[in-house]
């Protein structure tokens, strides 16, 4: 996507996340810090998209700042989305969360903020206990996508 995307509609909060595909086909899932909304559940890495920032732009800092990897965009393939326009009753704006799938990266994956990571074969997904949007896509994910 191509320039500012958040100046179109700055009441939505874009968030975008990272299926990291091992060649074994396991996915990447980390543990929610403590401290934060949904502490102790497993979600994708990412995080929100910055003013001015593309989704891949943030992504590849995103993904440089939580486990000190460098991906290149063009590695970033577009997967699927999970919303939930309910989370304005919670007095914030609601919540997008664009999930990429991506094959290739440059570096070790070390947690920058000490959560727990694991890797994770696409049918147990489901075992694990997500935040809600990531519950879709881990289903996505399990369906082959």
């Amino acid at each position: 996507m191509a320039g500012p995307f958040l100046q179109s509609n700055p009441t939505l909060t874009i968030v975008s996340a990272a299926a990291l595909i091992s060649r074994n086909g396991e996915i990447l899932v980390q543990q929610c810090p403590p401290g934060h909304r949904h502490a102790g559940l497993w979600e994708f890495p990412g995080g929100k998209v910055e003013m001015g920032e593309t989704p891949e732009g943030a992504l590849v800092r995103e993904l440089a700042e939580e486990l000190s990897i460098e991906v290149d965009p063009v590695d970033c393939m577009v997967g699927a989305f999970a919303s939930d326009p309910d989370q304005r009753i919670e007095h914030r704006s609601p919540y997008v969360v664009l999930l990429y799938t991506c094959r290739r990266w440059r570096g070790e994956i070390v947690p920058c903020d000490g959560q727990a990571v694991r890797w994770i074969a696409r049918d147990a997904l489901d075992s694990l206990s997500m935040p809600p949007l990531d519950v879709p896509l881990a289903a996505w994910l399990k369906k082959g996508g």
